[in-house]
């Protein structure tokens, strides 16, 4: 429950997961250690208790903080280290592969294409994507622009929950960005015990919050793995157990997130009653959602995009309309969604990191989307531009089509 209260400022003076990565980085691969390691691995284990000491006071009310003191305290034991001596961090030993932490005999159970369709059809694979001022794509590919500031759960169901933190772009303005993100993958049979894995701004860790990078010590634990794609960057979260493939990038100061998951795991909640409150499956709630068109509008004519309520703040680099138009087409030349949103955050933002996080939200649409044909979204429409011209945004094939249809009407 502590993981889901929202938290009221933009970022946490809580430094437990850099901690927790230093600790990693100390200590890969030495999960199963040697007489002769053991000295270096507990002084490396006092070096982690010595940083959470240093960041209690920030940290009190922090689940990963609780987490890594009692699994410090558990190792401290298990080594048979004291707590008293050096605290410098060696590099350990990387072990050979054959280790746990690399085990590739996951009972079939952990697989979930060879599991749970052994005798059926392969499954049918969803995504869902947040990222920019922010903008989600639902697991039903509806693209909505949203407010959404403060906590908000994207995914919960009966193997993990997903909640991100959407804070402020600019004060006093309702532009608001991914600043934190929080996963729980629930404990699962014999293959992963539960991890939790944090991210915020500026703090990418490759690792759960304990500091390791696999689903435990249970027999199938390889088949939940971080790898870190780019350092500080990129992570990537294969949960193999339930064919669930995550995508955590920092761009900018903000976070995007990405994923890709099986129907079956997508709807496998206790109370579908309250599905609702999950972005990534319904969407934003109407009182959050942004009219994307009216803004957009608003942008061509006006130059800058305005929202209801106070008027934003003048953004640190001013865009025009055709200048946000040019700077986007760099690396979104396909005029979707993406490319609009691309210029609705430059022109709310003045940020160029905010088209990078729309050019990276599209390339983990590439990869994870399982229909090629629907990787692009066009918005509707209502009404037709000046001129009689195609509907702003409409797909120009859906144009074409229509036009057609209304030839064979006079035929």
């Amino acid at each position: 429950l502590c993981v889901f209260l929202p938290s009221p400022t933009v970022t946490s003076p809580c430094k437990i997961l850099k901690c927790n990565s230093e600790f990693w980085a100390a200590t890969s691969g030495s999960h199963h250690l040697g007489a002769e390691e053991a000295p270096e691995f507990c002084t490396a284990l006092r070096a982690y208790a010595h940083c959470t000491r240093r960041t209690a006071r920030t940290c009190r009310g922090d689940l990963a903080y609780h987490s890594a003191v009692h699994g410090i305290d558990d190792l401290m034991v298990q080594h048979n280290c004291s707590k008293d001596g050096p605290t410098s961090q060696p590099r350990l030993r990387t072990l050979p592969p054959g280790d746990s932490q690399e085990r590739s005999d996951s009972p079939e159970i952990c697989h979930y294409e060879k599991s749970f369709h052994k005798h059926s059809a392969t499954p049918n694979y969803t995504h869902c994507g947040l990222f920019g001022d922010p903008h989600l794509r639902t697991f039903t590919d509806t693209f909505q622009t949203c407010k959404v500031q403060g906590a908000w759960p994207l995914i919960d169901n009966n193997y993990l929950n997903v909640q991100v933190t959407n804070t402020p772009v600019l004060p006093g303005s309702s532009a608001t960005a991914t600043s934190k993100l929080t996963i729980i993958f629930k404990s699962f049979q014999e293959c992963v015990d539960q991890k939790v894995y944090q991210a915020e701004m500026d703090e990418l860790p490759a690792a759960f919050a304990d500091g390791s990078k696999n689903g435990g010590d249970k027999h199938g634990a390889n088949s939940l793995k971080i790898t870190e794609k780019v350092s500080g960057q990129h992570i990537e979260i294969q949960a193999k157990y339930i064919g669930t493939t995550i995508v955590v990038r920092q761009v900018g100061r903000y976070l995007t997130f990405a994923v890709r998951m099986p129907e079956e795991v997508v709807n496998a909640v206790e109370d579908r009653d309250s599905q609702g409150l999950y972005l990534c499956l319904r969407g934003c709630p109407l009182n959050q959602q942004i009219d994307f068109q009216t803004i957009r509008s608003a942008q061509a004519t006006e130059g800058r995009a305005r929202r209801k309520g106070p008027s934003l703040p003048a953004p640190p680099e001013a865009f025009t309309y055709e200048t946000a138009t040019a700077k986007c087409r760099e690396k979104l030349p396909v005029e979707d969604l993406y490319f609009q949103s691309c210029v609705f955050d430059l022109l709310t933002t003045g940020d160029v990191n905010f088209m990078l996080a729309a050019y990276y939200a599209f390339e983990d649409v590439k990869m994870l989307h399982s229909n090629k044909d629907k990787l692009h979204l066009y918005e509707r429409t209502r009404e037709l531009a000046p001129g009689n011209m195609a509907p702003t945004g409409t797909h120009p094939t859906l144009w074409v089509a229509l036009l057609c249809l209304s030839w064979l009407c006079l035929l």
